[in-house]
């Protein structure tokens, strides 16, 4: 061992202090973060003073002139270019609300501009528009509003020269024309005033610097306190900024943040950002959500399609991961037509895959209300379309932003090719929290989707760090998988993705990789990449949680009864629809030279499935919509009679006043009817009808006619309905007493009273149109009667009519009516009721306090029945004090049951043993005059012995259906007639659960394509058939092979594909069809 001393330790560390060293505080130094990038009152100072290196406006470099066409017109380039231009400047004001003005614009770079590295054209009105080149091609879209105001010009611009280009400038906002709170009524004059029109030389650093700064500040702000990435990024921050600061903000000072910055973000200037092979966590793809008509009409979502998808086209040839995807068939189709040349851009985009379609629907349209045929025809439509302009179906069902999702939707998009589904609505429940992400969503017959939703609740992220962050934290199914989908944009009112969302996800992935904690983002996949994966884990073992039935979103519950007219329309025009392709695929077997009407067919349901939209059907849109569908609609119903007349006239049952005519009706039903009828046009005629499916007989009625209907009066205000199956009391308007003679039962508990009409203060917390909130039932007033009086006294109908006055500007008249009884057919009492309406929030309703005991009651849903709570047990059943039905609702007990139906309501409710069918609604906002007006409504009450049974399905439809009555030839009905035979050659038999409910020619017969697809050989009948009570049917499917000669039967899907071979022998071909199951046949001729 040695004896010296050792040798000091080596050290860096300084011997003595250079001075006192605080500790940094750390609520201060973040705080400082915002000084960097605000335009308050350090913007001339911090790095919003470097954004830009030159400018330059005003006539010399930047000239204007506007033409401002007639009205409200929109008209095409073409036609706008043609007229003179006046010359205009910034500061004009331009009007009035929808109003459109073109602006033609020289633009002449100056000499110091010219050799900047980066020059755009600043446009801000704060209204939309939309750059078109100087030969009318559309480049870009305009937000305003500070949002979206930048054009890259060109590099040809910079030859000294002045250019020529437009911008076609829409007076309205991206969310329309309110004034503040954009769900309000739009203002009509509106104007606009134009702030800027400037050529600007962009410092591409500074504004990089910008972003980079903005998501290492927001790591700063939402990384856990006590995390060493939190303490990271705030040092990072502030280095940028006193960096910045000593370097007097000049550009090398600039450069030198930038380097600071990827210390923590990485090198994150292009895409090769995402090349890393660590496994990511979030998927990010670009989404544009427009509103096919909200807070604006459809003639602004046709220009809002374009701005917002020539934008995206535009980020694809920048941003080379970005990957964008858009729904709705319709919008396609806009396109198509109005934009020839952005859409032979889009569809180039469609082939390199980087513009997606999805959603395989025509539009995103509502779930709830409409019928089960127009939401395979959403599909038929959508799916025909895609496959025809970019080769492909799609194989995701895309629907972020609809009100509720019904419970048959996954069997029907299987049917339609799509076995994966995309929401995230119900992350807007206001009672309880939906408790999956990520799981098989399972339909009334056991089919099944792969859902996913959107883990940061929204469909149009900002692309903020938050939102990535969220994808994974508010994720709810991690133990079956650790991936979220994010999809970003602005939305609604469109627009889709920007390039600063762009820049910030490469950052937000280069901090992922660099320094970690925040989720891994990726770009450059596609939906159906996402899904794909999902699916794998599943084949690999993973069991992703179920969920059965409907996703009823506890929200959006007024929609069922807003915008009554509308509602009624759609009902109308859905049932019109089923008898113009009923008669016309008959009038096609016995008429050769008929041609079925496809193109018209297209036309109408093209129009139908357009109102369907997720706003116009559920009454959530402005006045202007409504006054469009409302014309819409007349030009449908106009054109299906048209349609009807011409099948009626191939099938030899033309309309006629010779003297050989006589009283006509046919039963487009599929099974046997016999109803009492009042004759239209008359005071007190009435008919018996029988007959059907097809041709059916019209008997007149005289007053010497066995029927057995009476009224008297009991007493002052009292009345008495009956007959053989019924014994009503009617009090001041109400139901006291309904006896079911055969089981001696009253239905109505003692002392209560049905249909007793009740109206409620009707306040929502904000979503006026949308909303009603379970409060208003704490304000409920009963209607009293004016007058009473009997309109129809027997003996084949009783009628007994009740005015009431509901305030001093709107009244009610109901006509409760009881046909005589016909033996074998239920009987129902029905009430008709004529309303003129001009209330202001109030909620009318109609209630039936019935005597039967269930905890459930049953509504009728597309293709089957949704079961719900009658009680508040939880809050998951309180939260459905407000339900969507179809034609009827059921509420059942051992032995006995009572069905309400109606023929154009969808709001319902049964608390405890009171059924209450929503009547009208009276919102002020986004329409100031919503449901303002005259309106008819019909509903019945069908006491019924036995459960709940195809009677109910089988009545409501007739409901639905009244006979038509018109003049045709005497011999029409005979056994003899061809149409006799034709109308009834196709028929279903067997369990009586089962509904033959369409019937139509086949998509691509050689006589009836249209061409868009490949055509398929002979002639064809498609079927549609369903299972309508829930258990497992069987039925033949019976063909007079006489009329209609069927080669062959097999079992398709919703889009016609080649199916599996049914058995075929002697004209009969049987089936089975498990609970609530939809089944589609072609009959091959």
């Amino acid at each position: 061992m040695g004896g010296g001393n050792p040798a000091p330790p080596s050290t860096s560390l300084p011997k003595l202090s250079s001075g006192p060293v605080g500790q940094q505080i750390h609520s201060i130094y973040k705080a400082r973060l915002g000084q960097f990038t605000s335009n308050g009152e350090y913007g001339s100072q911090n790095l919003q003073a470097s954004m830009y290196e030159g400018r330059a406006s005003g006539q010399d470099y930047v000239k204007l002139q506007v033409y401002s066409p007639p009205g409200l017109s929109r008209p095409t380039f073409e036609d706008a270019t043609s007229h003179e231009f006046t010359d205009t400047h910034v500061g004009q004001s331009f009007g009035p609300s929808w109003s459109t003005h073109w602006i033609k614009i020289k633009l002449q770079v100056p000499q110091n501009l010219l050799n900047k590295a980066h020059l755009e054209f600043h446009w801000d009105a704060d209204n939309e528009g939309l750059i078109w080149t100087e030969d009318g091609e559309p480049l870009q879209g305009l937000s305003g509003g500070g949002e979206r105001i930048e054009w890259i010009l060109p590099k040809s611009f910079r030859d000294g020269n002045a250019h020529t280009f437009y911008i076609e400038m829409a007076c309205n906002a991206m969310f329309g024309n309110a004034i503040g709170d954009t769900i309000q009524p739009p203002n009509p004059n509106r104007y606009f005033q134009l702030k800027t029109a400037d050529i600007v030389a962009v410092n591409l650093e500074a504004r990089a610097l910008y972003v980079d700064f903005w998501i290492i500040g927001d790591a700063a702000r939402e990384f856990p306190d006590n995390s060493w990435e939190e303490h990271a990024a705030l040092q990072v921050c502030n280095g940028i900024m006193d960096t910045f600061i000593n370097g007097h903000g000049t550009q090398e000072s600039i450069l030198k943040a930038r380097e600071i910055a990827r210390k923590y973000i990485g090198n994150v200037d292009s895409s090769k950002v995402y090349e890393s092979d660590k496994d990511p966590h979030v998927y990010a793809i670009g989404h544009c959500h427009i509103d096919t008509c909200w807070l604006w009409p459809w003639a602004e979502t046709k220009r809002k399609i374009a701005r917002s998808w020539a934008n995206q086209c535009d980020l694809m040839d920048r941003y080379p991961e970005h990957r964008f995807t858009c729904s709705q068939a319709q919008q396609y189709r806009w396109l198509e037509t109005l934009y020839p040349k952005l859409y032979d851009r889009v569809k180039t985009k469609v082939k390199e895959g980087t513009f997606q379609p999805v959603g395989g629907s025509w539009v995103e349209h509502d779930t709830n209300m409409p019928s089960g045929e127009s939401l395979v025809r959403q599909f038929l439509y959508g799916q025909r379309y895609f496959q025809s302009r970019f080769g492909e179906r799609c194989t995701t069902f895309w629907l972020p932003d609809t009100f509720g999702y019904s419970s048959q939707l996954p069997q029907i998009c299987r049917l339609a090719g799509m076995p994966r589904f995309f929401t995230q609505k119900l992350s807007w429940n206001n009672i309880n929290t939906f408790p999956h992400t990520t799981f098989n969503w399972v339909a009334l017959d056991g089919s099944q989707v792969l859902c996913h939703m959107a883990p940061d609740e929204t469909y149009t992220a900002s692309a903020h760090f938050g939102d990535v962050s969220r994808s994974i934290s508010q994720h709810k199914s991690m133990d079956q998988d650790n991936t979220g989908l994010l999809v970003f944009g602005k939305g609604d009112g469109g627009g889709g993705p920007t390039f600063e969302m762009l820049e910030k996800l490469r950052r937000c992935r280069g901090l992922s990789d660099k320094t970690g904690l925040l989720p891994r983002v990726k770009m450059g996949d596609s939906v159906e990449d996402y899904f794909a994966r999902l699916e794998k884990k599943a084949q690999n073992g993973t069991d992703f949680v179920t969920w059965y039935g409907e996703l009823y979103l506890e929200l959006h519950r007024g929609t069922y009864t807003s915008q009554a007219n509308n509602k009624r329309n759609n009902r109308q025009s859905e049932i019109m629809l089923h008898d113009i392709e009923y008669l016309a695929t008959m009038a096609t077997l016995k008429d050769s030279s008929y041609k079925y009407p496809k193109k018209e067919i297209d036309d109408i349901w093209e129009d139908v499935l357009l109102c369907q939209f997720h706003d116009c059907l559920p009454g959530s849109c402005i006045e202007m919509c409504y006054r469009d569908s409302d014309e819409l609609y007349a030009r449908v119903l106009k054109a299906g009679v048209e349609l009807l007349k011409g099948a009626l006239s191939s099938l030899g049952l033309d309309d006629t006043t010779s003297s050989k005519s006589e009283l006509k009706t046919i039963n487009t039903l599929p099974w046997y009817r016999v109803e009492i009828t009042k004759l239209p046009g008359t005071e007190g005629d009435f008919a018996a009808i029988t007959g059907g499916p097809g041709l059916a007989n019209v008997e007149i009625l005289t007053k010497a006619s066995r029927s057995t209907a009476q009224i008297r009066k009991i007493d002052d205000g009292v009345f008495e309905m009956r007959n053989d199956d019924f014994i009503v009391q009617v009090e001041n308007g109400a139901i006291t007493s309904l006896v079911d003679v055969a089981e001696d039962r009253n239905i109505i508990p003692k002392g209560q009273k049905a249909n007793q009409l009740v109206i409620f203060d009707d306040k929502p917390l904000y979503w006026q149109a949308w909303d009603v909130e379970v409060y208003h039932l704490r304000s409920r007033e009963e209607l009293q009667p004016t007058k009473i009086y009997i309109v129809d006294d027997g003996p084949h109908m009783v009628g007994l009519c009740t005015e009431t006055k509901i305030s001093e500007h709107s009244w009610i008249k109901t006509t409760i009516s009881l046909a005589a009884s016909i033996e074998g057919q239920p009987s129902y009492v029905s009430m008709s009721s004529e309303v003129e309406w001009h209330e202001t929030m109030r909620f009318l309703k109609v209630e039936f306090p019935v005597d039967v005991m269930n905890t459930e009651a049953s509504y009728e849903t597309q293709y089957g029945i949704v079961r719900r709570p009658t009680h508040y047990n939880t809050s998951w059943d309180m939260a459905k004090f407000e339900v969507c039905c179809h034609k009827w609702a059921d509420l059942s007990e051992a032995g006995y049951g009572v069905s309400i139906m109606n023929d154009s309501k969808y709001g319902f409710a049964v608390a405890g043993n009171v059924m209450r069918l929503s009547l009208l609604r009276a919102p002020k906002a986004p329409d100031a005059h919503a449901d303002m007006g005259h309106h008819h409504i019909k509903y019945a009450i069908l006491p019924h012995s036995g459960p709940l049974n195809h009677r109910t399905v089988r009545t409501a439809r007739n409901f639905n259906h009244p006979f038509q009555l018109f003049r045709g030839p005497s011999s029409a009905s005979d056994k003899g007639s061809s149409a006799y035979w034709v109308l009834s050659s196709i028929r279903l038999s067997g369990s009586p659960a089962l509904i033959l409910d369409s019937i139509k020619r086949g998509e691509d017969d050689e006589d009836v394509s249209r061409g868009e697809l490949p055509n398929r050989k002979g002639r064809s009948i498609i079927v549609r058939i369903y299972e309508s009570l829930g258990g497992k049917a069987r039925g033949v499917i019976e063909v007079n092979r006489a009329v209609v000669d069927v080669k062959k039967v097999e079992k398709t899907n919703v889009l016609e594909d080649e199916g599996e071979k049914v058995a075929f022998e002697n004209g009969k071909a049987k089936i089975e069809l498990r609970a609530f199951e939809v089944a589609t046949f072609r009959l091959q001729l």
